[in-house]
């Protein structure tokens, strides 16, 4: 292995160990846990019952795939993967948003017969994440402000 090769491997597993230690183990715990949950309700709302609100359930498909980017760039070294992860995180923040505030102030244009965050059309981010313990609203705030903390070093760091 040329010493070029080499100090290039160890900066990327450098950077990989930085960003997946302490708190950044949470968040990857958290997202995974989320990407599951959000697979699993999207998969059955969409096998059972598409036709009753197919507006939230594929936007309960949009999140499952939002948390498992996420979860993955989180967990990838290198900038851009970083980048994917600045990226995924915001959309996953202005879709809770928007989302959430649909699902209150006109539940209607999702489809949704009412404004139950636990009932049967619900999405993750119904009512700000609700169903899931408003988690959905507060762990892309904590993501956005923890990869802020852990740019990945630059080539002359």
């Amino acid at each position: 292995m040329s010493p070029l090769t080499k100090s290039a491997s160890e900066r990327a597993q450098r950077t990989r160990t930085r960003r997946i230690s302490g708190i950044g183990r949470v968040l990857v715990f958290v997202y995974g846990v989320l990407a599951l949950a959000a697979t699993g309700r999207s998969v059955f709302q969409i096998i059972d019952r598409f036709d009753e609100a197919p507006v939230a359930f594929t936007l309960s498909a949009v999140a499952a795939v939002v948390y498992i980017v996420a979860t993955v760039a989180l967990v990838a070294p290198g900038r851009v993967w970083y980048r994917v992860a600045w990226v995924t995180i915001t959309f996953e923040l202005v879709g809770v948003l928007v989302i959430g505030s649909l699902s209150l102030f006109a539940p209607a244009a999702l489809g949704l017969h009412d404004v139950d965050p636990f009932g049967r059309d619900a999405t993750v981010w119904s009512v700000y994440g609700m169903g899931y313990l408003f988690v959905p609203l507060v762990l892309p705030i904590l993501g956005l402000v923890w990869l802020r903390g852990h740019r990945p070093r630059t080539e002359a760091s």
